[in-house]
């Protein structure tokens, strides 16, 4: 538990000091959700703009979580401060461990950032438990994005390795999750796959929030696989991180 604690301390202190990083990690969704208003302002009055603010909002915290976490994971590969940890001997559990509690405050972050944006852009009046709940569930998303850029980068020997899985997580995540297209009007094919991406769950839970009648006990299975995902991979990078070493 201490060399988690210590290696958290690390990261943080590390991204205190990567002034770019942090700006690119909360400016990037605070311009992406504006220009996403800018579009939706010339669509059709008739276009339910708050039944897809959310989702949407949900989609561009995870992109972002996933993309960026992963590529400042590689940057620790390249450098060696992995071999040396481990050479030290940090276990790869307290390794994974600790980033993870480092990348936790940043999820956090972005997560409040993008959600109190599209709040007041989309104009979005909900009662305090509905806004509690939907922030719940965003967070909960960035968390697990965390985890997947965590996973992904373990996989990676260098920042331009993780560019393949961009197109390969990310675009059956905007087509066949429910975030454009209802997933049962999709062939069982593509239902399936759209079944067993993190984002799925979490727009099924946001569409859910947003009815009048709504009970958490209707989407309880999602609220439980959302966060199974999160020690899912947490335990999967932990596991690929020794074969990839």
């Amino acid at each position: 538990m201490n060399h988690t604690v210590i290696i958290a301390q690390r990261v943080l202190i590390q991204l205190k000091g990567d002034r770019r990083f942090l700006m690119l990690y909360f400016i990037a969704p605070v311009l992406i959700i504006y220009f996403l208003k800018l579009l939706i302002d010339t669509l059709p009055h008739f276009v339910p703009v708050v039944s897809i603010a959310m989702p949407i909002c949900a989609f561009i915290v995870h992109f972002l979580s996933f993309i960026l976490c992963a590529i400042l994971l590689v940057q620790e590969r390249t450098r060696g401060t992995l071999e040396r940890m481990m050479i030290a001997g940090y276990s790869k559990t307290s390794i994974i461990g600790g980033y993870t509690l480092g990348y936790f405050g940043l999820a956090t972050f972005q997560s409040l950032i993008a959600f109190s944006e599209s709040i007041w852009l989309f104009h979005l009046n909900y009662s305090f438990g509905t806004i509690l709940f939907m922030f719940i569930v965003i967070w909960l998303l960035s968390v697990v994005s965390v985890m997947l850029g965590i996973f992904i980068s373990t996989f990676a020997k260098h920042e331009a390795h993780v560019l393949p899985f961009i197109p390969l997580i990310i675009f059956p995540s905007v087509f066949l999750t429910g975030l454009i297209i209802d997933s049962d009007k999709l062939p069982l094919w593509a239902e399936l796959i759209g079944d067993c991406l993190p984002i799925h769950y979490a727009i099924n839970i946001l569409k859910e929030i947003m009815h009048v009648d709504y009970q958490v006990v209707n989407t309880l299975a999602d609220f439980v696989i959302l966060i199974g995902y999160i020690f899912g991979l947490l335990f999967l990078a932990s596991f690929t991180l020794r074969e990839t070493e």
